[in-house]
């Protein structure tokens, strides 16, 4: 009952200080006229005065007003370790949270360059699909070239056999090299393409 009254009385006294307006000297000399306490703390006293608000620290405040605001040193070196330890795991949070987001912007970097290159792999082989595709329809049209030129040689050589096509006409037989040899280099080139191909296509997977 005793330490109820004595809480309650110990409140009065601080409501009451802080209610009322006062002048407070620092042990160093530095004065605060007319000063309001809006806060006591387990170090020191916040105020409010004409200048602004500030805090002082019972250590560097005279005996009386110490033992006024109930100064107790155990309990304000407790509350400031605290205050260092939240400082600490609050800096350690921030740290954390700054390796994530540098680990997760890497991560970005990373998956966008994997999808720059998975796209020009893609490209790469559409690309090579579509000279494929290219050289076959050549390959097709040279191939029908070849065989008209064969017949046409081979119509030649009748008629002068027969006796009805007066001189021997050669037009297809001196195209001939000529469509062969093309024929053969598209060929060739299909080949390389169809190798280059399968490459990317295995580079792709």
């Amino acid at each position: 009952m005793k330490s109820w009254k004595t809480a309650v009385a110990i409140l009065a006294v601080l409501f009451a200080s802080i209610a009322l307006a006062d002048d407070f000297k620092t042990n160093s000399g530095k004065e605060y006229k007319n000063a309001t306490v809006t806060q006591v703390e387990a170090d020191g006293i916040v105020i409010k005065t004409k200048g602004g608000i500030s805090k002082l620290y019972f250590t560097e405040l005279p005996k009386d007003v110490q033992e006024r605001f109930h100064y107790d040193p155990a309990q304000a070196a407790a509350a400031q370790a605290a205050a260092v330890r939240q400082t600490q795991e609050l800096n350690q949070f921030n740290s954390q949270q700054e390796e994530l987001a540098k680990q997760q912007k890497a991560a970005n970097a990373k998956q966008y360059q994997q999808g720059l290159e998975q796209q020009a792999k893609y490209n790469n082989v559409q690309s090579l699909t579509d000279q494929l595709s290219i050289l076959q329809q050549q390959e097709q049209n040279l191939l029908v070239r070849v065989g008209q030129a064969e017949k046409r040689k081979e119509e030649a050589w009748r008629r002068w056999v027969d006796g009805r096509g007066g001189q021997y006409d050669t037009s297809a037989e001196g195209e001939l090299p000529v469509l062969r040899g093309n024929l053969e280099n598209v060929r060739d080139e299909k080949k390389r393409v169809k190798e280059e191909l399968a490459r990317a296509q295995r580079a792709s997977r």
